[in-house]
Order: structure tokens, then C-alpha cells, then sequence
């Protein structure tokens, strides 16, 4: 059973964070400069929050709040739901489906964060290996090229 852990592996650990302190323009500066749909918020090596595209669009503009004059733990999504690294991924999936979500932060069993995964990243690990089992299946069939 494929696990976070074996994606986290491929993918690895880095995890764009901010304080929930900082302003909702450097967050969004920060997101856009390494083209990433999340950050998450941490505070004191725990997660507070996570802030997302979403919470700029409904929370910021469509609350006509200024950017620079708002903080992030003003914004921010508070219930973030999390997955540990032995978590499988087909029930992240069931997560990400069942409450709409696009990122998941990975923690560790003492609760300090390890990862994050989204629904980008399941997508491209289950299109890698439906490729790597076409190509298996194709060396049975034709034999080895």
C-alpha cells in the first residue's frame, strides 16, 4: 500500500511557510515567486493554519481587506487538516475529495511538520505509475525493445 511517506520521498520535504504575523502581500509575493497555491502557517515549529489561493480571492479581496495592512492569522484557514507520512494515499485522496481541499500539510507523530502534499502531486504520482505499468505491460505483451 502506497504511503505519504513513498511520495514525500520523490517529491521531498521542502514546505514554503510563513508567520502568522507576516502580511498577507508578502505571502502572496512569496507564492507567486515560487509559483505555489499554498503556504503554510507556522508558528512557534507547529501548524497554526494553512493560507491558500482560495483565502486571498473569498477572504482578502472579497473582503476588500488591503494586503498589506492584514496579517495572515487574520485570513488564514484555521482548521487545517492534516496526514502523517504513513497515512495511505488513497485515503488523502478520499480527504481531498470529501472536503474540498487542495493541500495537506504532512506532520510528523510529535506534531511537527514534515511535508505537504496536493492533489497536483497524487495526480502526478498516480499518472507516473499508470505510465511505469503501460510500459511493464507493453515489455509482456511485445517483449523487450
Amino acid at each position: 500500500m502506497t504511503q505519504v511517506r513513498h511520495l514525500l520521498s520523490r517529491k521531498g520535504s521542502q514546505v514554503f511557510s510563513i508567520n502568522p504575523q507576516a502580511m498577507v502581500l508578502d505571502a502572496a509575493r512569496i507564492m507567486n515567486e515560487h509559483q505555489i497555491g499554498s503556504l503554510v502557517v507556522v508558528e512557534r515549529g507547529r501548524v497554526a493554519g494553512i493560507f491558500t489561493e482560495r483565502d486571498v480571492l473569498q477572504r482578502v479581496v472579497g473582503a476588500r481587506l488591503d494586503p498589506g495592512r492584514t496579517p495572515v492569522a487574520q485570513v488564514m484557514t484555521r482548521q487545517v487538516i492534516c496526514c502523517r507520512p504513513q497515512t495511505p494515499l488513497e485515503e488523502v485522496r478520499g480527504v481531498f475529495k470529501s472536503q474540498r481541499i487542495r493541500h495537506m500539510p504532512v506532520v510528523d507523530d510529535h506534531g511537527r511538520l514534515c511535508g505537504l502534499i496536493s492533489i497536483g502531486d497524487l495526480n502526478a504520482w498516480q499518472l507516473d505509475g499508470q505510465a511505469q505499468e503501460i510500459h511493464y505491460l507493453h515489455e509482456y505483451i511485445f517483449g523487450r525493445v
